[in-house]
């Protein structure tokens, strides 16, 4: 029985020191997004491995690396709406619309 509580006590003290190792409320776009932003960090903070991804794919390092900084800002896409935001979309894509004139 101390072990079962020593174990997830050291769990949850990764979780908390470690943001990408998710906790019991993570939802599937979090974690996505985690993991993107650590492979697109490892491969930019790794010197071979970004040489050796932009050989392959014939660019530039530079190049490759401007790209896979710009997407870790939404790796896996915009975030899913969350229960009660839809009301808050639509006022909001409605105003969007009546201000770029396109609007009844």
């Amino acid at each position: 029985m101390a072990d079962k509580l020593r174990t997830q006590q050291e769990l949850e003290r990764l979780q908390a020191k470690y943001i990408g190792t998710g906790h019991p409320d993570t939802t599937s776009w979090e974690w996505k997004t985690n993991i993107h932003r650590d492979t697109y960090s490892s491969i930019v903070g790794h010197p071979p491995q970004l040489a050796y991804m932009a050989l392959a794919l014939n660019e530039p390092a530079a190049k490759l690396r401007a790209q896979l900084l710009r997407k870790m800002i939404q790796p896996a896409g915009p975030p899913p709406p969350r229960e009660g935001d839809e009301p808050a979309l639509l006022a909001a894509a409605l105003a969007a619309q009546q201000s770029s004139g396109r609007g009844a």
